[in-house]
């Protein structure tokens, strides 16, 4: 589990088609100074295992599922990316709670500076996380923990604002225009979906909360939500 907020920006070479080494220059955030055989750590917000330990980095083995899912294996040697360790417990949530597992692909449509802030758009062609977008909710961008400013009705184009430090410290600042980023939606959208899609005898068992039709206003007032 992770939170969104980039602790170290590192740079990847390919060791193999399969394989990808991790390292970064000078000082880095102290939670990457610690880290240990087996550690989970989210590379553009992928999460991927340390499985050999460098002085500053790491080396991790990427399935056939995660090059397919996601754009890493469009990243030429040199490239740089977003790092973050596994959150612990006790530590702060300042983002929200990201898996490392992708849902997609966007692409970058445009990126323009305001007075205080750059406004980045992107478009969704893959239907499997532009469900999950909502105008106000959270969306994790190559890792990064951002919230929906705009988007279409079907979450197939989407736009944020990212404040200077965000866009300093992280690599948005790298992305070029029609650019491939890794997209996960909020985990939270995901379990109501599921929760709206269960039926009535799921399994042979009368399903204990609501049906789909019973999710109103007044319900939702009843328990909490109002």
């Amino acid at each position: 589990m992770f939170t969104g907020l980039i602790q170290a920006i590192g740079t990847l070479t390919h060791s193999s088609p399969n394989q990808l080494t991790i390292q970064w220059a000078g000082a880095s955030h102290p939670a990457m100074a610690d880290i240990a055989l087996g550690d989970s750590i989210a590379v553009n917000g992928i999460c991927l295992t340390a499985e050999t330990v460098l002085p500053q980095g790491f080396v991790a083995t990427v399935s056939p599922e995660t090059l397919d899912r996601t754009a890493l294996g469009k990243l030429a040697d040199g490239s740089r990316v977003n790092l973050e360790s596994s959150l612990r417990v006790g530590s702060k949530i300042g983002g929200h709670f990201v898996t490392g597992h992708i849902d997609g692909q966007g692409v970058l449509e445009a990126a323009t500076a305001t007075d205080n802030a750059w406004t980045l758009s992107f478009t969704v062609p893959d239907r499997r996380v532009a469900r999950y977008i909502v105008p106000k909710g959270s969306i994790a961008v190559n890792g990064i923990s951002l919230t929906v400013a705009d988007c279409s009705p079907s979450g197939d184009w989407f736009a944020v604002a990212v404040i200077p430090v965000t866009y300093r410290e992280t690599t948005l600042q790298d992305l070029r225009p029609g650019q491939s980023v890794n997209l996960e939606g909020d985990v939270l959208g995901k379990y109501v979906e599921k929760f709206l899609q269960a039926e009535p005898g799921l399994n042979g068992a009368q399903s204990e909360g609501p049906g789909r039709d019973m999710i109103s206003p007044d319900f939702l007032v009843e328990h909490g939500y109002g």
